[in-house]
């Protein structure tokens, strides 16, 4: 490769090793301000992961991708330390989003069961088993390594290069454990709640057409036409309200189960395709690619997964102005109604369920409010109702 490509490509890096740094760090120090910790336990858990894949991962993937560190080598035992840690923080991260996955679909769908449910114990449960199940998949990659005092370079100290017969199992294992049955929870889940949320959506009645009619109603013809005509005159109104609330729920949809394939499934595609016999594979190039492209899940994460939040990025506001010295105003106060695993996220949601006799209150002035009335405003089919604070 020319020097320009090196230069370019250890600069991107570099660049992503840094904004996980960051951006982990920041979110992680924001959630544990927040005095509702319990809600957001999974989404810190993962900013922990992807904190320490951004310190120990990540550079150690700029050492073996690079051209400018050919000259390092490992032996047998720091090869295997390498290999464990990519397994283990990659499975780590892959399993706490299947986890938030699902502890979203639990907050929206059965909110009542999800408060009585969601307990300390409970979360540090699901936080021990994503480490045990992590520790364990990667003892199996290591499983009939050879042991001795051999070397070799940081770019084959991966499973790709890792010898033994059991690599194509250990890769077809690991695939399926940590890729593929994630992948099918997360798109079950998430296609549940979106459905959830259309269905309430087009089982709503356009109320406000009964304003628009009589008071004292009768069966004559005339008011059967006043009615009908005050409901069409009233549909071009209501529709691109529910258009516009189902879109923004679609696309955040899109974007997190896409964000989702578009990192991991190059990896361990790649990592199947190389297993097969007799596959042609563009060697350590082509893993050196597919790898970064997954390695940029752990900073692009603390942005799907914090930043995206409306009450993180309020408390990063007011921490910004107090670090600053700047008068801070009326402070928020962070209300039980208030807080929830991903507020945006369901606001977004929320809104496709929006009619036209909740328009009103879906665009409130108060940026506030908007969660607290559009979730008073209906019910969601298979949703206990929670009484409001």
């Amino acid at each position: 490769h020319s020097i320009g490509q090196e230069v370019v490509g250890l600069f991107c890096m570099i660049l992503l090793t840094l904004t996980a740094l960051v951006a982990n760090i920041v979110v992680m120090v924001i959630i544990l301000k927040t005095p509702l910790f319990r809600k957001f336990i999974f989404v810190c858990h993962l900013c922990v992961v992807n904190l320490l894949s951004a310190i120990f991962l990540m550079p150690l993937g700029i050492i073996s991708s690079s051209s400018c560190f050919n000259w390092v080598i490992y032996s047998i035992a720091e090869c295997k330390a390498v290999i464990f840690l990519n397994i283990c923080f990659i499975s780590a991260s892959i399993l706490t989003i299947c986890i938030i996955s699902v502890e979203r679909y639990y907050y929206i769908v059965h909110p009542l069961r999800y408060e009585v449910k969601m307990t300390i114990r409970l979360a540090v449960a699901g936080v021990v088993f994503i480490w045990v199940k992590s520790v364990l998949i990667t003892v199996l990659a290591l499983v009939a390594w050879p042991h001795g005092n051999g070397a070799t370079s940081a770019s084959r100290c991966t499973v790709y290069w890792s010898p033994g017969a059991h690599k194509k199992v250990f890769v077809i294992l690991f695939s399926i454990t940590c890729f593929i049955l994630p992948t099918i929870i997360i798109l079950a889940v998430y296609s549940s709640i979106y459905r959830v949320a259309r269905t309430a959506s087009l089982q709503q009645a356009p109320a406000p057409a009964q304003a628009v009619a009589p008071r004292h109603r009768c069966d004559s013809i005339a008011s059967q036409v006043t009615i009908l005509t005050a409901r069409i005159l009233m549909l071009p109104r209501l529709i691109p309200d529910r258009l516009l609330g189902s879109n923004k729920a679609i696309l955040t949809l899109v974007l997190i189960v896409g964000q989702f394939l578009c990192c991991w499934l190059p990896f361990f595609a790649f990592h199947l395709h190389s297993s097969v016999p007799l596959a042609t594979v563009g060697g350590g190039h082509g893993e050196m690619v597919v790898t970064w492209i997954a390695y940029s899940s752990f900073a692009v994460n603390p942005f799907f997964y914090g930043l995206l939040n409306r009450q993180i990025r309020e408390e990063l506001a007011r921490l910004r102005r107090s670090c600053l010295n700047h008068p801070l105003g009326q402070e928020l106060c962070l209300s039980i109604s208030e807080a929830s695993v991903q507020e945006n996220f369901l606001q977004f949601l929320q809104r496709a369920t929006c009619t036209l006799e909740t328009h009103t209150s879906c665009i409130s002035p108060s940026p506030r409010n908007r969660l607290d009335q559009t979730t008073t405003s209906f019910q969601t089919p298979g949703q206990v109702p929670e009484e409001s604070s």
